[in-house]
């Protein structure tokens, strides 16, 4: 009953050690040191190597590193084999810690004071209460609600959309596409909190920015695929779009000499909104591992129909 972990030689290091301590009956192999492939049943990965079932023909679970399936190509896996996905609480504390700074980076105009720091201009801005400032959240989800909940906490007028209906106290939601355009016609900051999926890819493009309000301004803590970045540095050279914050792109990283990468109204951070931490999320792991072999419902399974 042998895990195979394969990841960055960081997370193999404190895999090693923990397990030693937490579950040292555990049979345990890191990538490319798989040891005998038949005795594989579980493999952790971020990118799991391709014929899976062809070189692990006995695995019988397979666990995603991160918070997010849509780095896996669903269809080259076997129907009958459960994914689960991270699911540890240091995700959600990490991703309302990078919402909540650059929501307030935005409210109080981080950017453009930024942009004339390099220019050696004084230009002092209004400043807005939160009352004022109307916040939408797309991805209703985990993340979505915890950050939604903390934003609200200092006045923003907060709202979340998602593809079907969630009720969370103290936040208007919306859901669905027909409720989609009075959502974004609200939402003076955008997060986008949102799986990648077929039906979310490119949503953030020329047709949505059109629909925020003039002066908008987005976060993008959810996938580099969400995005149409042609249409982004449109909207913002247009001055519809006054600022963004960008914690994904596609590819990563950004190739040299790229736009976003000096554009004077673009924060760009490199993927690092929500990283698990190794003990939690290994404990996550093995609690999965007993849930497996208990045959109890496992935490973070995925629904293939949704993707996510």
């Amino acid at each position: 009953m042998t895990l195979l972990l394969k990841s960055d030689a960081a997370r193999a290091e404190e895999w090693t050690r923990l397990l030693a301590d937490k579950a040292p009956e555990l049979p345990f192999r890191i990538w490319p040191d798989i040891g005998d492939p038949a005795d594989i049943r579980y493999l952790a990965a971020w990118l799991p190597p391709d014929n899976l079932l062809g070189q692990f023909p006995n695995l019988e679970l397979l666990v995603s590193v991160g918070a997010g399936v849509d780095q896996l190509n669903l269809a080259d896996i076997p129907a009958h084999l459960p994914i689960v996905r991270m699911i540890e609480p240091g995700l959600v504390d990490s991703m309302v810690e990078y919402v909540t700074m650059s929501v307030l980076a935005l409210h109080r105009d981080l950017v453009p004071y930024i942009a004339a720091q390099r220019e050696q201009a004084w230009k002092p801005l209004r400043i807005r209460p939160t009352t004022e400032r109307r916040v939408g959240v797309l991805g209703l989800g985990m993340l979505g609600k915890a950050c939604a909940l903390k934003l609200a906490e200092f006045g923003f007028g907060v709202a979340g959309w998602s593809r079907s209906r969630h009720e969370v106290d103290g936040i208007v939601t919306f859901a669905g596409d027909d409720e989609l355009p009075d959502f974004l016609a609200r939402s003076d900051i955008l997060i986008c909190l949102l799986p990648l999926t077929d039906a979310t890819r490119g949503l953030l493009g020329a047709e949505l920015f059109a629909r925020l309000p003039q002066g908008a301004m987005l976060v993008n803590a959810g996938r580099g695929g969400h995005l149409d970045q042609d249409a982004l540095l449109a909207a913002l050279d247009s001055d519809h779009l006054a600022a963004a914050v960008l914690d994904v792109c596609e590819p990563e990283p950004l190739p040299a000499g790229h736009p976003l990468w000096n554009h004077p109204k673009v924060l760009l951070t490199p993927h690092i909104a929500s990283r698990s931490r190794s003990e939690a999320s290994l404990d996550i792991v093995l609690e999965n591992l007993r849930r497996h072999q208990a045959g109890e419902p496992l935490l973070g399974l995925i629904d293939r129909d949704r993707g996510y």
